[in-house]
């Protein structure tokens, strides 16, 4: 038989102790980790404190987590990726350009438009001298070709008159109108013997209409030889002078030849020698250019040619002094138009007859205004457009022009 005497007492010790313990859950802290604010977006795991069932019976959580005291718990460490896309982002939706690299590009700039500057100078100077041949120099050892065709038209009306043997009275006056279509085909054909000295051949192919007296013409013109020479090399900054001098033939059907009352003549019939000076600038995107020549002609005699009821025996042509200035204008690469004035008086000539008479005509004054539109059709051909109109009554009313560079069977080399 059991002994149930102490079991009150024990009973009551066990209660007191539970008490205790109770107790002692109540008062320790309830631990609520503090996240601590960092400019990357940190990933922090909150401990689960389990509860224990004589706190959960006795006192609300609550109240013990407002009347504990708070304890620091350490921060979790961030993980790479957490820190490392943020800052991709960043930088990504504000991007930096750094300064060496806009000094750089800047530089950059600024020799490309110095490059296109003396590119455009290049051009220009290349344009001008293709319209203006008289400017031009090939290199030593350099052909090259170009073809001209050209237009004149000329209206003028001739007084003709004859008087009796005693000059009393007059026999025949008439006023005759002379109007002329002109077309030329010119191939030019240059050399360079040196750097500085061209050789030039001209051989023009010429058709001539009159449509007042339904006559026409078609034959060889007057032969051309030219020298150009470049005594000063050309600086930069200074302008190019070229010294000229052209040798004129009489390959032509001459006009002092023929029978002007059926036939029309192909050239001028006299040999001719001229020389002159020749100067340009270039100032982007201009040229400025100017020339000035002189001519003299032979005297030719030995004719026998009717004029009226007299017959021409020789021809004294008056030498003519002549001078153009002009410019040229760069549109762009491709296109460029340029516009001069060229003026030439001659002095007067003689015309002597077999009956020993003389007849001295006045001074003939040729001025006209051209204008030319050059075309870049290719790297290294230039196309010319021009027209010219007449200022004076010796000068053709209208000219019209087309000129091209021909460039086969290996002749053009740069």
């Amino acid at each position: 038989m059991r002994n149930w005497g102490k079991a009150p007492q024990m009973l009551v010790a066990l209660n007191c102790v539970c008490f205790s313990v109770a107790h002692a859950d109540d008062a320790a802290p309830v631990t609520t980790p503090i996240v601590e604010t960092v400019a990357t977006p940190t990933v922090v795991s909150t401990p689960i404190v389990p509860e224990t069932p004589a706190a959960s019976a006795t006192t609300p959580v609550g109240e013990a987590a407002t009347s504990a005291p708070v304890a620091s718990t350490p921060t979790v460490p961030e993980t790479p990726a957490a820190t490392v896309a943020p800052t991709n982002a960043s930088s990504a939706m504000n991007p930096t350009v750094p300064t060496a690299a806009t000094g750089a590009d800047a530089a950059r700039d600024a020799l490309k438009e110095k490059s296109t500057d003396v590119s455009s100078e290049k051009n220009l100077n290349e344009v001008f001298k293709a319209s203006e041949k008289t400017y031009s120099l090939n290199k030593k050892g350099q052909f090259s070709m170009s073809y001209d065709a050209s237009y004149s038209f000329y209206r003028d009306s001739r007084i003709d008159i004859a008087l009796s043997e005693d000059s009393s009275s007059l026999t025949r006056l008439r006023i005759q109108e002379d109007a002329q279509h002109s077309f030329g085909n010119t191939f030019d054909v240059s050399y360079g013997l040196r750097d500085n000295l061209t050789l030039s051949v001209s051989l023009p192919l010429v058709y001539k209409l009159d449509t007042l007296g339904s006559k026409t013409a078609l034959g060889l013109g007057d032969m051309a030889f030219g020298l150009r020479w470049q005594p000063i090399p050309l600086k930069r900054g200074l302008p190019s002078t070229t010294l000229f001098t052209s040798l004129s033939t009489a390959t032509g059907d001459s006009p002092y030849e023929i029978n002007s009352s059926r036939d029309l003549s192909t050239g001028k019939g006299y040999y001719s020698l001229s020389g002159g000076l020749s100067m340009s600038k270039v100032t982007d995107p201009i040229v400025i250019y100017g020339s000035t020549s002189f001519s003299i002609a032979n005297r030719i005699s030995g004719l026998n040619q009717a004029r009226g009821d007299k017959a021409l025996s020789s021809v004294a042509p008056g030498n003519t002094l002549g001078f153009s200035l002009g410019f040229a204008y760069s549109l762009n690469y491709d296109v460029s138009m340029s516009a001069s004035y060229q003026h030439s008086i001659s002095s007067n000539g003689r015309y002597g007859f077999t009956d020993g008479t003389a007849v001295e005509p006045a001074a003939q004054v040729s001025s006209s205004l051209n204008y030319t539109l050059s075309l870049r059709t290719s790297p290294k051909r230039i196309v010319n457009v021009s027209m010219g109109y007449g200022l004076t009554e010796d000068s053709p009313d209208v000219t019209l022009g087309f000129s091209m560079p021909l460039e086969f069977l290996g002749l053009a080399k740069e």
